[in-house]
Formats: structure tokens, sequence, C-alpha cells
């Protein structure tokens, strides 16, 4: 049985030691979770639902391209939310990126996220 390998994409900032950015097992790519954090001033890319989501999303596209697989490959995408009533303004962002591909998708609220984020997304992805 093969192992997960970590996966580490230079130029996003790692929240901390305990986990990867990804890892990848055989064809499928596991991207931990993505704040809409901004990895030029490693900050929040704004206050609205909007550009959090946005940036999340980018996120999560350059850690998949970098891991050899793409938003078209996406099975499996969760959305955590800090505020579930304003899961319509996220997904109003999440449908530019994923127009025609409608990957399985979950949307959860919680309680809190780290720095005050209104979302994080975590996807499951096929590579190659």
């Amino acid at each position: 049985m093969s192992q997960p390998i970590p996966m580490t994409i230079a130029g996003l900032p790692p929240a901390n030691q305990t986990y990867s950015q990804a890892a990848i097992l055989g064809d499928l790519v596991f991207v931990s979770g993505q704040l809409g954090i901004d990895p030029a001033t490693e900050r929040l890319a704004g206050e609205d639902m909007a550009a959090q989501t946005r940036q999340a999303l980018e996120n999560v596209k350059r850690i998949l391209e970098a891991c050899g697989s793409s938003l078209r490959q996406v099975a499996r995408c969760n959305l955590y939310l800090a505020d579930y009533n304003r899961l319509g303004e996220a997904n109003a962002v999440y449908a530019e990126y994923f127009p025609e591909h409608k990957p399985a998708k979950t949307g959860v609220g919680v309680a809190q996220l780290w720095a005050g984020a209104l979302i994080e997304i975590e996807v499951v992805a096929g590579r190659g």
C-alpha cells in the first residue's frame, strides 16, 4: 500500500507545521482547507465573503496545479462558513470557478474560523 506524499507549495504561506498544504495518494490530491489568505500579504484578501471565497479558490487552484491537477479534476469540495446564511454569496463566486463541472459539494456552518475568516475550502481531486 502506498503512503501519502505531503506537498508544500512555494509562495503559499503554510498555516503551521502540523499539516501539509496537500497530500497526494495514488491518483488523488487532498487539499487542506484554504482560507482567503492573500499569499503576497499573508492577510485575508478582504472583509467580504466574495473576496475571501475568490482568494481561497485561487489558493486551491494553485495547489492543485502544483500537484499535477486542476479545478476541472475536483471530485469533492467542502465549504466551511462562519455564517451559513452567507452561503449564497460564496456560491456566486464558486459558480465562476465551476461553471460547467459540478463537483460533489458540502456546505457546513461553523462557529469560528482562524483569523476571523468567513470561509475555508478543502477539495479532493484526481490527477494526471
